[in-house]
């Protein structure tokens, strides 16, 4: 059995995202979850059923729609949840294209439907931030909703997306003041941590540590969050090699245009070397 040096699960990788999530057992967790999320919206959540969290598109295409968790309440209301490890080009396109999954699947056969629909909500945890969010360090949570552009008013009240930015969360086990500051310190420490901070000694809590310990795991459970984990840390990193790369490629470009400039301005390929660091060889091919 492999040892770990952590003592509770990552919920960024699949597999504990859907240990703490996903579990008939466990379901209590997501509802106390969406239940801070979304108190505002809906009241208390008292019960969820799970979905099936494959759905199949009716066009020509039969293309997938696979949800990390997909569930709905007592009202026919749905819910889809999703955790994205990496950032992607066009993922807010991806939630759009999900919800509609979950839109047309009410559609009622006959001509007796009249089109009223259930709301339906669709919950990205994101373990990055959008480029065009990066000025706003301290804005981490985006509520969107169909609105008039003018006068700013909600217009359509049945469609939600919700994103959570996770790393723009910092606080720490001392500075969480509510229940919602506790879910998220929870989702991005959980692995970091090796025992329960005082402020989180509380029942759903308590029950969480309980089902994240990786210690009470059978053989199987084991081997699923290794292959989940080693997954996860496949693409961090991949994303921190290319990074990397990109920085190395900038310093390349930014000496290069330097040295461009330089030659343009008449400076003598001595200081040229000098300011960028680059050998006489390779400002003479510049001049060429």
């Amino acid at each position: 059995m492999t040892e770990f040096r952590e003592k509770y699960i990552n919920p960024f990788t699949d597999y504990g995202f859907k240990r703490l999530f996903g579990d008939e057992p466990n379901k209590d967790l997501l509802i106390d979850f969406l239940n801070e999320l979304l108190k505002e919206e809906q009241g208390e959540i008292t019960e969820l059923t799970y979905l099936k969290n494959e759905n199949l598109s009716t066009t020509e295409l039969n293309r997938k729609a696979i949800f990390d968790l997909y569930c709905t309440n007592k009202r026919g209301e749905k819910f889809i949840v999703e955790l994205q490890k990496t950032k992607q080009k066009f993922f807010k396109d991806r939630t759009v294209y999900y919800s509609t999954f979950p839109i047309r699947e009410q559609a009622v056969i006959g001509s007796e439907w009249n089109f009223e629909l259930k709301k339906v909500y669709t919950i990205a945890i994101l373990d990055f931030i959008f480029d065009e969010d990066k000025s706003q360090p301290e804005k981490l949570r985006y509520d969107v909703k169909l609105s008039d552009i003018e006068t700013k008013k909600i217009f359509y009240d049945k469609l939600t997306f919700i994103y959570l930015e996770m790393p723009k969360f910092n606080k720490s086990a001392e500075e969480l003041e509510t229940k919602f500051d506790k879910w998220l310190y929870v989702l991005k420490n959980l692995h970091k941590l090796d025992r329960i901070p005082e402020k989180l000694k509380e029942n759903i809590f308590l029950k969480l540590f309980e089902t994240a310990e990786i210690a009470k795991f059978s053989q199987s459970e084991y081997q699923e969050y290794e292959d989940s984990l080693k997954y996860y840390r496949d693409i961090k990193n991949s994303l921190d090699t290319a990074k990397e790369e990109g920085k190395v490629e900038g310093k390349i470009e930014g000496k290069i245009e330097v040295a461009r400039t330089g030659l343009k301005e008449g400076l003598s390929v001595e200081i040229i070397m000098k300011l960028t660091g680059m050998t006489k060889e390779e400002i003479e091919k510049l001049k060429e």
